[in-house]
C-alpha cells in the first residue's frame, strides 16, 4: 500500500529533493502530501512547488511558545494523515505534543554518527574534537536530541586538509542516498524496532562505508 508523507524542511531542501525525486521515479512507493516550512521564503517550499506537491510556510511568531506552534502544526498535519513525517534540515526542536501525536512515525537525518557530536555544526564538532571518521544517520525522531534509534549510518574518513565545509559536502553525499534508502525501508515495512535496536529485515549488515549495505540508492 502506498505510504503518505509529510516533510517539514527550514532551508534549502537538498535531502526533500532527494526523496521527493525517487517518488518521483517510483523507487519508492509513497505520496509526500504536504511540505511545511518555519522559514519564509526558504528554499525547500520553492522545490516543492517544482514537485507539484502542496507547501506552506507556517510562521512561528505568530504563536506565544514552542508547544502552541507544535500544536498547531500537529492539528494542520492530521488532516493530512500521513504515515511517515520527515524532518529534512528542520531547525526546531519538536516539543512534547508533537512527539506524542505521531510517536513512532519520524525519521530525521543528522550529519554525525550518533550519539556523537549531537546538535548544531556537528561537522565542526567532529573537526574540532580531532576525530577521524564522521558521517551522517538515519534515526527514528524522540524526545531527546539526535539521540533516537538508528535505522542506517554511512561513514566518511575527516582528512587534515578537512573543514566544516568540505565534510560538509562529503557527508552530504551520502545523505542523499541513505535518507531515501531509509524512507523506502519504512515505506516498505521492513524497519522493526525493539527498544534500541532497528533492524531492517532482509537487509544485509556488516558492510562499509553504510550499515546495513544500501539496496537502491
Amino acid at each position: 500500500m502506498c505510504k503518505s508523507i509529510v516533510v517539514l524542511a527550514s532551508g534549502r531542501g537538498s535531502n526533500f529533493k532527494a526523496i521527493a525525486q525517487a517518488v518521483k521515479e517510483g523507487k519508492i512507493k509513497a505520496s509526500i502530501k504536504l511540505v511545511i516550512s518555519n522559514k519564509k521564503g526558504a528554499n525547500v517550499l520553492d522545490l516543492a512547488e517544482k514537485f507539484g506537491i502542496p507547501a506552506e510556510f507556517v510562521d512561528p511568531s505568530l504563536f506565544s511558545s514552542r508547544e502552541e506552534y507544535d500544536s498547531f502544526l500537529v492539528e494542520r498535519i492530521k488532516k493530512v494523515n500521513p504515515d511517515l513525517i520527515l524532518l529534512a534540515g528542520y531547525l526546531r526542536i519538536l516539543s512534547q505534543p508533537f512527539l506524542k501525536a505521531f510517536k513512532g512515525k519520524i525519521l530525521n537525518i543528522h550529519p554525525s554518527l550518533t550519539p556523537a557530536f549531537r546538535g548544531l555544526n556537528a561537522q565542526k564538532q567532529a573537526i574540532q574534537f580531532g576525530a577521524k571518521y564522521s558521517g551522517c544517520t538515519v534515526h527514528f525522531v524522540g524526545e531527546e536530541l539526535d539521540y533516537g534509534e538508528v535505522i542506517i549510518q554511512a561513514v566518511v574518513p575527516i582528512t587534515p586538509q578537512d573543514t566544516p565545509e568540505t565534510l560538509s559536502e562529503k557527508i552530504l553525499k551520502w545523505e542523499h542516498r541513505i535518507y531515501p534508502q531509509a524512507v523506502k525501508w519504512f515505506c516498505e515495512d521492513r524497519i522493526k524496532v525493539n527498544g534500541r535496536q532497528v533492524i531492517v529485515l532482509n537487509a544485509k549488515y556488516g558492510t562499509l562505508p553504510t550499515n546495513p549495505q544500501l539496496e537502491d540508492f
